[in-house]
Parts: structure tokens; C-alpha cells; sequence
């Protein structure tokens, strides 16, 4: 097909010299949003994208089918108040899923449907924590994907809003005192008493008296703290201990503080040191035993529990009880008390693959496993706050839709508590688990998902992230089974800078070691194209945020191997990326170009400025979203310019720009739309046909 020609975007001769090296950026000025120039350009990318995917073939079949596998809904663990629980389950016809209560008497209910709030569906619910006795209920829903939080109270009973707004909550816990007469929560400063531009950061914690105004409130931490901190905080069932955590912006580490209630005024918590200034990341537990549990990192790089008495918290008291493995990374646990023998359930990932097994409370020694229905993901592991001997946890694998299942400790048996509601049928696939080697020898993990018995080179997507500690699991994936039932190939690579090795895989990937990351992606590639799955002109590349990053790295550095690229909500401009969005939280996992040695990281790599003119760059389709106050779209327009004026095949280089849409949830049909633009694309630059 002939490309259309691309919109006209004007060079700027800008260039800066920043610790002695000249970095140019020819399109700063798509950086404005609001400047006519900007709309112009953006309202022409619109129009050729149109042009450009309405032309491609296949696009009704993806649609119908993502949409047909999408109706299996989806379904949460339950958090339980005494005998009433709280869960999210999203039905067939739904476009968000609704939290309901099932009451005491056994009466289910929805309690908040997003819907119900915003028939346009452009309000999503962001979070939600019931207080301790179940009678009320913190939530927190956003509009338009700006996920600008504002938090509200509910009284269970009767589902009436009590309290709010109250704004500036954008990922606020909520931890409520016994009696659901107050909370702590964490809220920003309001824009006034802060300096131009950083309006996103500088949180606090403050104690909330339900009933009264905010002007009220008590500000108990962060004042004088670093600017871009994340403030945790809990409080024990019993409401004696209060936990307050802060980390800087996304950094692997955090310091920890600890207050006893009983001695000192929830207003005025005495806080005492458990972790500062190391590098570690802990979190506390309060046990019903009387026992603080520690769940570490701390010298366990695939983590730990210790073990030790609240008023000695302190790293030189700790006593480990379930000790680092050698394999499997630790990611949850839960105790189970109501038993001659009372145990502790720990949650692991092996290779990705989750796993639970079972050990005695009060040594740690291993006693048993957990069954699960299969090689997936497990999405947390809940207990009755109470205590008891059942637990809930999820489950997703590749052709399952979420469930929970349920475990009795007393039998020893887990079964199925609750299915996602909606019937669909789901195509047969097959997972490879394949492993390669990167360019320094690492030794990389990487899932394969096909049709059964389909052999030989085919078009093939290669998925990656590497970034934050986040790992690549197992999951029910609409748009992945769309792909492999018409014929396929997924990849999915376990690289470095993701969490699915531990604390020093993701390390591994992080500011200076930013190029293992992109290394790991070419090898899978390489072992992708050497082993027959596929070859570079069937080979795509996808990725979202720092997976967005991950992919723009790859196009520019190895062109010649991939035939096509999705590039979402990425970052790009890592010369001025601390300047927009929350980018300036993200230093710590990337570098700040304040700092000369890491701006050359930085500036090594940055995609935006390894864009050479005359280069035969893949298909790539970059789609962002104007709301998006995490990554600002302003990094896919200038390098889609870039591109666009770069680009010496006719291969097309396109923009889809969705409006009152943000970087995390969002309605279903939003989702199908999106995947199905993805996948038209992808299938026709990889020759995949339905």
C-alpha cells in the first residue's frame, strides 16, 4: 500500500550543551500541548492514522474476537470485616468492574460501580479500604485517566456518601484506626505552597477525623522531607501500632519508622527508627501471636521473613523464620492460626511461576505445600484479619481468566471459590519455556505461547518490560490469545531490571546497567530468529511505559531486526524526561541528567536522540494517551516527528493519540479498540494473516 504523506513538523536548529556535549532537539515545541501548532500536527496525525489502519485487513476480526474473549469478566480475592466481605467482579456486559459487599446475612450488593457514578465510563475506581469493622469505606475514583484521585467515605450499610472530596489523594493507603472514628492518609500539598511545576510531588501524612473538615486535620510526617517521597502507612488490627514508611520516588529502598499507640496520642505518634539511610526495602506485619514479622530484602536479595517483638523493631533483634531461598523470589504471605498448629503461607515466583508453600508458625520449618491449578500467577495471598484457617488467593494462567481460589488448612485441599462470571470459549495454546543468553553471557528466561502443532517461522510478537522490579507472570491476556489462535507466535522475555530473579535481577537493569536491559531484548530476538519461531521480517516488538522505553532503545539501536514496532505510553526524551509528568520520582531507577556520569547513561541510549536521518526504521505505531499524567505523551510526538523525518523505507512511521484517556485503567471498550489497532498492525507488517 502507498503511505500517505506525513504531516509537515518544522526543525528547530536547537541545541544545548549540557556538561560539554551538544544534545539537540529539533521538535521541543511539540512539547506544548496547548500551542496551535501542536493541535494542527496532532489533528493531521489523526487523520493519517485513520486513513492508514482503516486500510489495513483484519481489523473487524481482531475486534470481534478480543471482544468475544474479554467477556469473560474478571473476579478479586475478598477482603473480609468480621462476616462481611468486599470484592470487585466485573461481569460480561460490563465496562469496569464493581466492588461489592456480600452483608452478614449473606446479601450480596454492589456497593460502587463506576457506571453508576459516570455513564460515560471515563470514571475509574482507583482504590478502596473498609475500615476495620466493616461499617465504612474509604474509596478513591479519578475521571479521564488522569488518575487525580479524590478520596470519599461510604457508610456500608446504607451506601450513602458521607465525606468528600478530598483531592490531591493520587496514591493515598488509607489506614483506619479501630472504631472508624479517624484515618491516616497521605495527601499533597496544595499547589500554592508549592514551587511552580511541582505540583505532583511533596506528600504528607495526616490523620483524618471522619465528620470534620480537612482544614482539621493533623499533619503527622513528611514535612521537610525529600519532595518526591511515597509515604506508606498502617495500622495493627488492634490499633496499638502505627507504621509509617517513605521511599524516594520508585527507589528500591525505603526507611521505616514505628509508633506505639498506647503510649502516645494517634495525633502525635511517637515514632521510632526500624530502617533509615539502607539500602533495602522492609515492610511489617503485626502479628496476632503478639510477634512482628519483617518481610525484607535487607541481606536477602530474594527476600525473607524475620521475626521479632514489636518494641525491639530494630534490624539487630531480627531473627529469621523463613529464610532467602536459593531459586524462587518471595512475594507474599499469610498466617493461619486457628489450628492446633498454626502455620504461615508464603507465596513464591519461580522463574515467574508462582507457588505456595506451607511452614510452621513458630520455627518456620516447611511442612507442606499448597496446591494450585496450575503453572500461573497467584495474586495475593488474604486472610481473615481475625485469624481463622481458610485463605483466598487468585489465579490467572495464560487461557485461565481470573479466579480465587480457596485453601483449608485443616484439610489440606484448595478449591475453587470463585470463576470470573462470563462463559468463553478459549483457544488451545502451548507454552515453551525457553532460555538464552544475552550479550555478556546472562543467562534470560522467556515464555513462547503458540498453536499447538503449528511449526516452522511465523509472525511472532516479542513482549518485554525490565524495569521497577516488575515481573513478566503468567496472565489471561485477550489480545495475546487473539494473536496465537490466527497463527502467531507471543514471546514474552523475563528481562533484567524486572524483579523475576530478585532484588539484584532488577539491579541488574537499573541506571547504569540500563543497557542490559535492551541487550536482553536483541537476544531474545537473535534466539527467536536462531532457534525457527520466526525471522527479523516477521519479528515485532511491543511494550508499554518503561516498556515503551525498552522498545523505542530497541528500534533505534537494531533496526534491522524487528519488522514492526508498538510503542505505548513511552519514554523517549530521557534528556528531559525528569522535567514532565512524574518523571522526576523515576531518577532513582534511571539517573538524573543533573549528574554528568549519569547523564551519559542517560544520554547513551535516549531514543529520541539516536534518530539518524537516511536509516530504514520498522513499521512503528505509537500510541499515547492526553491524559496521561505519569509519561506525557510529549515523548512519543517528538520522536514520531523524528521517525517520520528520518524514516528512508515506506515503512509507515504512525501516531494514535485517544483523548480522556490516561496511562492505567480504562473502560473495556476502550481496551478492545486499542488492542485491535495494535494487533491489525502488527499482523500486516509481520504478514499475519486471520
Amino acid at each position: 500500500m502507498t503511505l500517505q504523506p506525513y504531516p509537515p513538523a518544522s526543525r528547530d536548529d536547537l541545541v544545548e550543551e549540557l556538561h560539554g556535549i551538544p544534545v539537540s532537539d529539533p521538535y521541543r515545541w511539540l512539547e506544548d500541548p496547548d500551542d496551535p501548532a501542536t493541535k494542527d500536527w496532532l489533528t493531521a496525525q489523526e487523520k493519517l492514522l485513520s486513513a492508514e489502519i482503516g486500510a489495513l485487513p483484519g481489523r473487524d476480526g481482531f475486534k470481534s474476537r478480543i471482544t468475544e474473549l474479554l467477556r469473560s469478566g474478571s473476579i478479586g480475592a475478598p477482603v473480609w470485616r468480621g462476616e462481611r466481605q468486599f470484592f470487585m467482579r466485573r461481569t460480561p456486559e460490563q465496562e469496569h468492574a464493581v466492588l461489592y459487599t456480600v452483608d452478614p446475612d449473606g446479601t450480596e450488593r454492589a456497593l460502587l460501580d463506576p457506571m453508576a457514578l459516570d455513564p460515560t465510563g471515563l470514571t475509574t475506581l482507583d482504590a478502596w479500604q473498609p475500615d476495620k469493622e466493616g461499617r465504612l469505606l474509604a474509596y478513591q475514583v479519578s475521571v479521564g485517566g488522569d488518575e487525580e484521585s479524590s478520596l470519599y467515605l461510604m457508610d456500608v450499610a446504607y451506601g450513602d456518601r458521607i465525606e468528600g472530596p478530598i483531592d490531591r489523594c493520587r496514591y493515598s493507603p488509607v489506614a483506619w484506626l479501630p472504631g472508624g472514628e479517624a484515618f491516616y492518609y497521605v495527601r499533597r500539598l496544595p499547589s500554592t505552597e508549592v514551587p511552580d511545576g511541582e505540583d505532583q510531588f511533596h506528600r504528607r501524612v495526616y490523620l483524618h477525623k471522619v465528620g470534620a473538615s480537612t482544614e482539621e486535620d493533623v499533619l503527622i510526617f513528611g514535612d521537610g522531607m525529600e519532595k518526591t517521597n511515597y509515604y506508606g502507612v498502617g495500622v495493627s488490627r488492634d490499633g496499638r501500632w502505627l507504621q509509617i514508611s517513605a521511599s524516594r520516588g520508585t527507589a528500591p529502598r525505603n526507611d521505616l519508622w514505628l509508633a506505639d499507640l498506647s503510649a502516645s496520642a494517634p495525633s502525635s505518634p511517637d515514632l521510632v527508627v526500624v530502617q533509615e539511610d539502607v539500602d533495602a526495602q522492609s515492610g511489617l506485619y503485626f502479628g496476632r501471636d503478639g510477634r512482628l514479622y519483617v518481610f525484607t530484602d535487607r541481606d536477602a536479595p530474594r527476600g525473607r521473613i524475620c521475626v521479632t517483638d514489636p518494641s525491639t523493631p530494630q534490624f539487630e533483634n531480627w531473627r529469621d523464620l523463613i529464610p532467602q531461598d536459593p531459586e524462587a523470589v518471595l512475594s507474599d504471605f499469610a498466617i493461619l492460626d486457628d489450628l492446633d498448629r498454626p502455620v504461615m503461607l508464603i507465596g513464591w515466583t519461580r522463574h515467574a511461576i508462582s507457588e505456595i508453600s506451607v511452614h510452621d508458625l513458630v520455627a518456620g520449618e516447611r511442612v507442606g505445600e499448597v496446591p494450585t491449578p496450575g503453572l500461573g500467577t497467584i495474586g495475593g495471598i488474604v486472610e481473615r484479619p481475625e485469624g481463622g484457617h481458610e485463605a483466598w488467593f487468585g489465579y490467572t494462567d495464560n487461557t485461565t481468566p481470573p479466579t480465587v481460589q480457596r485453601y483449608d488448612a485443616r484439610t489440606g485441599e484448595t478449591t475453587l471459590w470463585a470463576a470470573s462470571p462470563g462463559a468463553v470459549e478459549v483457544p488451545d495454546v502451548s507454552t515453551e519455556r525457553m532460555t538464552y543468553r544475552s550479550a555478556d553471557g546472562s543467562e534470560i528466561h522467556m515464555l513462547v505461547i503458540s498453536k499447538p502443532g503449528v511449526e516452522g517461522a511465523r509472525p511472532t510478537i516479542l513482549y518485554g518490560y525490565g524495569g521497577f522490579g516488575i515481573s513478566m507472570t503468567p496472565g489471561y491476556s485477550a489480545s495475546i490469545l487473539s494473536w496465537v489462535e490466527a497463527g502467531g507466535a507471543y514471546a514474552i522475555a523475563q528481562l533484567r531490571g524486572g524483579g523475576e530473579q530478585g532484588e539484584e535481577w532488577h539491579r541488574a537493569g537499573m541506571l547504569a546497567n540500563k543497557q542490559n536491559v535492551f541487550d536482553d531484548l536483541h537476544a531474545a530476538a537473535e534466539h527467536l530468529i536462531a532457534t525457527g519461531v520466526t525471522t527479523a521480517s516477521q519479528l515485532a516488538i511491543s511494550g508499554g511505559s518503561n516498556g515503551g522505553l525498552l522498545v523505542g532503545a530497541a528500534l533505534t539501536q537494531r533496526p534491522e531486526l524487528y519488522a514492526a514496532v508498538v510503542c505505548s505510553a513511552p519514554l523517549l526524551d530521557m534528556i528531559r524526561y525528569e522535567l514532565f509528568g512524574l518523571g522526576a520520582t523515576w531518577n532513582v531507577e534511571y539517573g538524573t541528567v543533573e549528574k554528568p556520569d549519569e547523564f551519559a547513561w542517560l544520554h547513551a541510549y535516549s531514543p529520541y536522540h539516536h534518530v539518524r536521518e537516511g536509516v530504514s526504521y520498522p513499521a512503528t505505531l505509537f500510541t499515547v494517551f492526553q491524559s496521561d499524567t505519569r509519561v506525557h505523551p510529549l515523548h512519543a510526538w517528538k520522536m514520531c516527528a523524528a521517525l517520520q523525518y528520518a524514516q528512508s523505507s515506506d515503512r509507515p512511521v504512525l501516531l494514535r493519540n485517544e483523548t480522556e484517556a490516561g496511562h492505567g485503567a480504562r473502560a473495556v471498550s476502550k481496551t478492545i479498540e486499542l488492542a485491535a489497532d495494535q494487533l491489525t498492525f502488527l499482523a500486516y507488517h509481520t504478514g499475519l494473516t486471520q
